[in-house]
């Protein structure tokens, strides 16, 4: 397991909640969604190594989760 780093962020509250939201839609952690968006925008940056572990990189599940 990849070792894990603790920081402190400082975010606007209607962006924190928004991401909550979002969160529990999906049935994640706050932590957990927060951690899924950046890893998806660093893979949709180009900014994710190539050669990264499949556990330091896993693949992102884009499928839609909005019921009909």
């Amino acid at each position: 397991m990849a070792d894990r780093k603790s920081f402190l962020l400082r975010v606007d509250r209607d962006v924190l909640d928004a991401v909550q939201r979002w969160a529990n839609d999906d049935l994640r952690s706050l932590n957990g969604q927060i951690e899924f968006l950046l890893r998806r925008a660093l893979r949709d940056a180009g900014r994710v190594s190539k050669q990264a572990p499949a556990e330091l990189n896993p693949a992102v599940d884009d499928v839609d989760h909005e019921s009909s």
